[in-house]
């Protein structure tokens, strides 16, 4: 991200705020501003070498396209063979650029260039990106999204200069935008969704913001449609649209934007074909034509010498009564300055050859407007032409800026049009028993894929044309559910065909509100609300605009309050839905997904060093495989798997693949139940182990103080092989302790249906951690023993079941479903990651079960391993401590307990513990990323799993794989110092913001 956008996103540029509802002055006009001598030189040189024939073509912009299969449909007007016919034998002055892709596009443009007398200007329509008429490139969001933006136009503003760089390295001088009609009208077959809204001082100022990013940057536009397109119910392509409003009205309200964009220095104006009887009484008359329009009001009266450019001249708005070539010679004669699209060229140039012959136009007039031209073309740097270069074209015109802007222009303009009790944001989410609906869609949408990312979700979709047996299976399977998430999949934005939304639809819409249970978001044209049946009666309705991948994302983003709404809507519907209804919502600390250069970062040297670390890893056989997700401000800018489940298998890691998470269980699930206990007071850290644990009052360890124990310096023992207690001399199993078949003495498994321990043996374990010595010395030595115990102390104290505690308080609440012991109970094998071929107790390959040997034996539970769960969940859990407790709106733990258990506790014995969490060695060892705080904590996995949190940089990296498979003599992960390798990338790439 270049470093002038990255100050845009913090401060508030003023280029538009000299624009007011009081003001607007005529300034010297665009061209006029930006002649210079060199230029003027060159504009006299080439004009002088042209025939006057030449200069009336130099006035004319012909169409092409880089679809070949679209040339071949329609071959005299755009196939190239017609196109470099005319630009031989015409000189024309420009090429439209229609359907295509980018590389064809830049081949062609550089061949009509080599056979040009003249550089020609290149043009295209792409109010809402180079998207908007050919494919592979960025699409922004419409006008009608953007007129919901509240505030200050700065990305706006971004948007225009971002486009600009696009569209010139694709060799594009001109972009027939902004759309400046003020839609009042929500009949309109031809505006609508491109224009602004319909308050007239809002679609000025983003006008304005739009024109000075595309021109502050080199690209030459041209606002439409004079006088004003916005109230009118029919399509000038098809007719010739009539306006009925008097004068006051249409200089007030119609040309308010125009008059804006004047005054700001816009470069070209495009006039509309419109029949307007208080301007012209001329009937039938489009204004194109129209000389009291094009010359009196907008050149004289407005004061505008910029270009002045024709709709295109092919449309039925202005052929229907003025055909071969009549029109383009009366639209010169009315003031225009280029005409674009001409139904036959040579038929227009003999109209315009004989209009100057007949007088009504002179050849001065069009010399003059050739020289006009010409100054644009040097503007454009034509003076200095150079072909477009055809290397890194595709990633160069797909910058990931650009999707940075789109994703905070649509966060923005998102609108919750109901918000019935406040229920969005979602809060509470272990009472919510979630299904989503898809209208309008076949398979999983974008939308849906990204509400599972905080909760789990059950997936529906109805296609548009549902039968009503889809319908009523959907009818049965949602009873089960007490809210329901939908999204309407609108496939058209017009209002010519309902804006996508068929009966089957609409229906089920209606059946879904009336359940008393919807959430719905429209992703369409926001005048479908009209279509809709009683959509107002919904729980929550949140307005998207329009269907793409961001506005789907962001949608169900907004719905769990990772990101607030603002927008308002640009315009009326009905009065249900009034111009600027909105509601705002806050956003409630849950996680949020985006893109590194949301933060400062680069994506592909991010995403190119973190690669390499990781493809390593899988590479020299460090693990199978592994995911990798990092956050930052609660910000997730990374999320990615890597290799495979096994290194012979062809199962490759996804994102939500479980892992066993070993160790780190000590300070997911353990700790965090501890820190919940301290702050209800019923955990004292300066108690004794004989205060929670009655059974240890006689032991040597009954005075042991938790804060020492859970620091791993009260002298217990590192481990005790337990397993290895169980067995005979010969092998064989002690008595009371495996069978080989379950049964009511044997009934928990310990592997699969092969081994099962005794019922009682758990209390054997507890009695043998009871008993063990102590070491004979102080100091630090790092012990599972007291992390076995903890879930004992959670029910003594609490009453609950170890792991009932940690779901109905914790991971339920945050939306971390997956985070669970023994996950064969709720999850397929190939979702569960395997780990270790056990080939000395357990002697299977272990998948789905616990890989540590002591959690095994107390039936996959344990408080120092067994939690299994997927990379974002886990996340949430460290995002609650990053942000001191507080998760999805709720305070779930102090933040004085995480100040507690997060600090250095005894550094002045250069111990590097809290309770519980690792931290930062005072000497760097690796046991942390190297450019980690002080005030940074985490922990290790023995499968190979690592989760680090730093508050002083707002960082929360979880790394997740299965290093043990096969074996875990494989260490290679630890000494290839892969895991703080890849959070040390991430804090390099910010110390060089």
């Amino acid at each position: 991200m270049n470093k002038s956008f990255r100050l845009l996103l913090v401060c508030c540029l003023p280029f538009f705020s000299h624009i007011s509802k009081a003001q607007i002055a005529t300034s010297p006009g665009f061209l006029n501003k930006n002649q210079n001598a060199a230029a003027r030189q060159w504009v006299d040189s080439v004009f002088d070498k042209l025939t006057p024939d030449e200069r009336i073509a130099q006035l004319i912009m012909i169409p092409a396209v880089s679809d070949v299969k679209r040339a071949l449909i329609d071959p005299k007007a755009s196939s190239p063979a017609m196109v470099e016919k005319l630009i031989r034998e015409n000189r024309v002055g420009g090429i439209v650029f229609f359907q295509g892709g980018p590389m064809p596009q830049a081949r062609l443009t550089n061949f009509y260039q080599s056979i040009s007398k003249v550089p020609l200007l290149i043009a295209m329509d792409a109010e809402f990106g180079l998207a908007m008429r050919i494919d592979s490139t960025v699409r922004y969001p419409y006008q009608m999204t953007l007129g919901a933006i509240q505030g200050n136009n700065d990305l706006i503003y971004e948007m225009g200069a971002q486009l600009a760089r696009q569209a010139k390295r694709l060799g594009m001088h001109i972009n027939f935008a902004p759309v400046a009609d003020v839609n009042n009208n929500p009949d309109n077959p031809v505006i609508s969704f491109r224009s602004f809204g319909e308050n007239k001082y809002k679609v000025a100022d983003k006008a304005v913001a739009y024109m000075k990013g595309m021109q502050d940057n080199g690209l030459l536009t041209s606002a439409k449609h004079f006088p004003g397109h916005g109230d009118t119910g029919t399509d000038s392509h098809y007719d010739l649209p009539l306006i009925k409003h008097d004068v006051t009205r249409i200089d007030s309200l119609e040309m308010y934007p125009f008059k804006a964009l004047i005054s700001n220095g816009i470069s070209g104006i495009m006039i509309a074909h419109l029949s307007i009887p208080a301007l012209d009484k001329t009937p039938n008359l489009p204004s194109t034509l129209s000389k009291p329009i094009v010359t009196d009001i907008l050149r004289d009266k407005l004061g505008f010498d910029g270009l002045i450019y024709s709709d295109a001249m092919n449309m039925k708005g202005v052929t229907k009564y003025f055909p071969d070539g009549k029109a383009d010679a009366m639209g010169l004669e009315a003031g225009m300055d280029i005409l674009e699209f001409t139904e036959d060229l040579n038929k227009s140039i003999s109209e315009i050859k004989k209009s100057i012959a007949e007088g009504r136009i002179s050849q001065a007039e069009i010399d003059a407007r050739c020289k006009k031209v010409l100054m644009a073309k040097a503007w454009a740097g034509l003076n200095r032409y150079k072909p477009v270069d055809l290397n890194n074209l595709y990633e160069d015109l797909n910058p990931k800026s650009a999707e940075l802007v789109n994703r905070l222009l649509t966060e923005k303009a998102l609108t919750v049009l109901k918000n019935e009790n406040n229920i969005l944001p979602l809060r509470e989410l272990d009472t919510l028993k979630i299904a989503s609906v898809s209208l309008g869609a076949d398979t999983i949408t974008t939308f849906q894929k990204t509400l599972e990312l905080y909760t789990s979700v059950k997936h529906f979709t109805i296609p548009a044309k549902a039968t009503e047996i889809q319908i009523e299976n959907l009818r049965a399977q949602l009873k089960n559910y007490n809210l329901i998430l939908v999204g309407v999949h609108l496939g058209s934005i017009s209002p010519r065909t309902n804006y996508g939304l068929t009966d089957p639809m609409n229906a089920v819409l209606q059946e879904l509100i009336a359940s008393k249970k919807a959430i719905v978001s429209i992703f369409g044209n926001p005048y479908a609300l009209n279509k809709m049946n009683k959509p107002e009666n919904a729980k929550a309705l949140v307005m998207a605009y329009q269907m793409t991948t961001y506005t789907q994302n962001l949608s169900a983003q907004l719905i769990f309050g990772a990101i607030p709404a603002s927008g308002k809507l640009p315009v009326t519907v009905n009065a249900q839905f009034p111009y600027e209804a909105g509601i705002s919502t806050p956003a409630i600390g849950r996680l949020k997904y985006t893109i590194p250069e949301e933060l400062g970062m680069d994506s592909k040297v991010l995403t190119h060093r973190i690669d390499s670390i990781a493809n390593l890893a899988v590479t020299q056989k460090a693990t199978p495989g592994c995911v990798v997700q990092l956050a930052k401000d609660g910000k997730v800018f990374f999320r990615k798997a890597y290799g495979k489940h096994t290194y012979e298998g062809a199962a490759p890691v996804k994102l939500n693949d479980l892992y066993d998470l070993a160790s780190v269980t000590k300070i997911t699930a353990s700790t965090l139940a501890l820190m919940s206990l301290w702050d209800q007071k019923k955990f004292d850290l300066d108690a004794t182990m004989k205060d929670y644990l009655p059974d240890f009052a006689k032991s040597n360890k009954a005075d042991l103080d938790w804060r020492h124990v859970l620091t791993h310096s009260s002298r217990l023992k590192a481990f005790i092989v337990l397993w290895k207690e169980a067995q005979k001399p010969d092998g064989s199993w002690k008595n009371k302790t495996f069978s080989t078949k379950q049964s009511r003495r044997y009934p928990t498994s310990v592997v699969g249906d092969s081994l099962f321990i005794y019922k009682d043996y758990p209390e054997t374990i507890f009695k043998s951690i009871r008993d063990s010595p102590l070491n004979e010395k102080e100091g630090y030595v790092y012990s599972d023993l007291s992390f076995i115990l903890y879930p004992q102390v959670v029910k003594n104290l609490s009453g609950e079941d170890f792991e009932d505690y940690l779901k109905n308080h914790y991971y339920n609440k945050l939306g971390a479903t997956t985070l669970t012991f023994n996950p064969k109970r709720f999850y397929k094998l190939e979702d569960i990651v395997p780990t270790e071929k056990d080939t000395f107790f357990r002697m299977t390959q272990l998948h789905g079960q616990v890989h540590d040997e002591a959690a095994a034996m107390l039936g996959g539970l344990s408080g120092h391993a067994g939690l299994f769960g997927d990379a974002n969940d886990v996340m949430k859990v460290w995002q609650m401590y990053l942000q001191e407790g507080y998760y999805g709106g709720q305070q779930l733990l102090s933040k004085d307990a995480l100040l507690e258990f997060t600090r250095y506790q005894f550094p002045d014995q250069g111990s590097r513990r809290g309770i519980g969490f690792d931290k930062p060695s005072f000497k760097y060892t690796g046991n942390a990323p190297k450019y980690a705080s002080p005030s940074s904590f985490g922990h290790t996995g023995y499968t190979g799993i690592m989760t680090w949190a730093d508050p002083a940089w707002k960082l929360n990296y979880v790394f997740l794989s299965n290093r043990v498979y096969p074996t875990r003599e494989n260490s290679k992960i630890s000494t290839l110092n892969i895991r703080t390798s890849i959070m040390d990338v991430v804090y390099e790439e910010l110390l060089k913001k």
